[in-house]
């Protein structure tokens, strides 16, 4: 449980075009510009 409610916390803090990229390509993508945007 403990797992799963740190995921979600996670993920619901990602941008929604990360969330909304059409494939999985586009999703790596976007995840990692929003994640080089933090550092």
């Amino acid at each position: 449980k403990f797992f799963t409610l740190r995921v979600v916390r996670h993920w619901n803090r990602l941008p929604r075009e990360v969330v909304a990229a059409p494939s999985l390509e586009a999703f790596k993508a976007r995840q990692d510009e929003a994640l080089g945007n933090l550092v």
